[in-house]
């Protein structure tokens, strides 16, 4: 199955596969863990993390499919770099807001 942008033009599925694969399992399997140190009932802490696997697949599927630039076009090696660094302030700051919690 060829995954098209926008355009119509093809784009590579891989990163989006493996994104959200990843990300999913992360939420499914530390989500109700971290809602039961809360007091939330398995069940909820389930359905919330299924909801959120599936923003994070919404969100993977606009950035890595629908709005992807075809395999011709190159970005620059400065706007990776930025995007990685933004991305990586991203992470840190989700797992303090995820520990802070903790703290108090």
């Amino acid at each position: 199955m060829e995954v098209r942008n926008r355009d119509g033009e093809p784009v590579d599925a891989v990163p989006f596969l493996v994104s959200t694969g990843i990300f999913g399992m992360l939420t499914i399997s530390v989500g109700p863990l971290y809602g039961l140190a809360y007091g939330v009932p398995v069940a909820r802490g389930l359905a919330v993390s299924a909801g959120a696997t599936a923003a994070i697949a919404a969100v993977a599927f606009h950035r890595l499919v629908w709005v992807a630039p075809p395999a011709w076009v190159t970005i620059p090696p400065e706007v990776r770099f930025q995007r990685l660094v933004y991305l990586g302030v991203a992470f840190g700051l989700a797992l303090l807001a995820l520990t802070a919690p903790l703290a108090v």
